[in-house]
């Protein structure tokens, strides 16, 4: 006789666990919110309202969009160069980083050569090296090479990822099965196309979280232009609202065009997060297990 099927019981945790990790959750998002939120209210502002009515609700009058085309065309459109500025910084340079650091951890993951763990040590002290202990270093090299106050001062270390080379390889050596490229060599592929069209494919998710770890990087670094640049129109935006803050005191309506700027620098971070966060998921669970 057949025995009906019985689906298991999970044992749920009990109400109080399960109330104080809804409290707890519940804390760590207003704790991420309200600053995003504040930022939302205060760019409704003008300059006297930001500091003459509540900080956590709207003015009488609202007018957000007036208030942005303000910033955008203050100083003959400084910021929107500032914005174009910081695209290019994060853009280019998140890509390259991306790219070399696929390359770099596809080849320590699956080529054996001398040399290769020493390597691959060298890359993780690279990891803990804070990246305010080599701007200095790093502006005497690229003044004593004419690049000092040009793009070329903060793209080029802007493609350089110790973190990236690392979760690539790990990923590689989990999910790129070893059977799978020697097929692809005995079938007469080269190593090249075997990792532009074997490797990059599956390394996809690792690639993605690289990609918006180096992005969101180079977007809010301040202290590498700070000390690379000194044309204005070279800023990024994170160095170019800071400029504002200090001429607000002379200049009151710039509080007002740095919060407006503010807002706008982390819309593009909000549309990167909300779009690749499942690839961004994804190569970080499958890249913090070694197979």
């Amino acid at each position: 006789m057949n025995r009906p099927f019985v689906r298991p019981r999970t044992t749920l945790p009990p109400v109080r666990y399960r109330i104080i990790t809804a409290s707890l959750l519940t804390v760590a998002a207003l704790y991420f919110l309200v600053p995003v939120y504040w930022l939302v209210v205060s760019t409704t502002k003008n300059s006297a309202e930001l500091f003459g009515t509540f900080g956590f609700w709207f003015a009488g009058h609202p007018d957000p969009l007036g208030h942005l085309a303000d910033v955008l065309t203050y100083d003959h459109g400084i910021y929107a160069r500032w914005f174009a500025n910081s695209l290019l910084y994060a853009g280019i340079g998140a890509v390259c980083a991306t790219l070399l650091s696929a390359a770099a951890g596809y080849a320590l993951a699956k080529f054996r050569f001398p040399g290769r763990e020493a390597l691959f040590n060298l890359v993780l002290a690279g990891v803990l090296i804070p990246g305010t202990a080599l701007a200095l270093p790093l502006y005497f090299l690229f003044s004593a090479m004419g690049l000092a106050n040009t793009y070329w001062a903060v793209l080029i270390p802007s493609v350089v990822s110790p973190f990236g080379v690392y979760l690539c390889r790990i990923y590689a050596t989990a999910a790129v099965p070893d059977s799978l490229l020697e097929a692809a060599r005995i079938d007469g592929a080269g190593e090249a196309r075997i990792f532009a069209g074997v490797g990059l494919r599956l390394m996809t998710p690792a690639l993605v979280t690289v990609f918006l770890f180096q992005f969101v990087h180079i977007w809010n670094n301040y202290f590498l232009p700070l000390v690379m640049l000194s044309d204005s129109d070279l800023y990024p935006i994170q160095l170019g609202l800071t400029s504002w803050t200090g001429y607000a005191d002379r200049q009151p309506v710039l509080y007002q065009y740095t919060v407006g700027g503010a807002f706008l620098s982390v819309v593009p971070l909000m549309v990167l997060m909300t779009v690749l966060q499942r690839y961004w998921r994804t190569g970080l669970t499958e890249g913090s297990v070694k197979a």
